[in-house]
């Protein structure tokens, strides 16, 4: 199984960006998908999971401005981000938890005017 990760970029505060994670290979029945992120010198950090039938979860900082969402027939799952803050900048992570745990290789989000 392989996530490649697209969308990250440089944008100012209160912009918005959109993240697409692509999953390929031996994927079948139900999984989980989901965003993490890592900023230098903090830990990786939940931003948003959502199972194959649609349950999400998202983390408390991010809640009213970051929508999850997946096309199962794609097997891709998007982030949508909308009123960017400076301290939303981070590597974003794309995750599938499928009969074991897989990572894309990550998406730098500079959020800065």
């Amino acid at each position: 199984v392989q996530l490649v990760e697209s969308g990250g970029g440089l944008v100012q505060p209160g912009g918005s960006l959109r993240l697409s994670c692509a999953a390929s290979g031996s994927i079948s029945g139900s999984n989980t998908m989901g965003w993490y992120r890592q900023s230098p010198g903090k830990q990786r950090e939940l931003v948003a999971t959502i199972s194959t039938f649609g349950n999400t979860n998202y983390a408390d900082s991010v809640k009213g401005r970051f929508t999850i969402s997946r096309d199962n027939s794609k097997n891709t799952v998007y982030l949508q981000m909308n009123s960017l803050k400076p301290e939303d900048t981070a590597v974003y992570y794309c995750k599938l938890v499928h009969f074991g745990t897989y990572w894309g290789k990550g998406t730098l989000v500079t959020v800065s005017s």
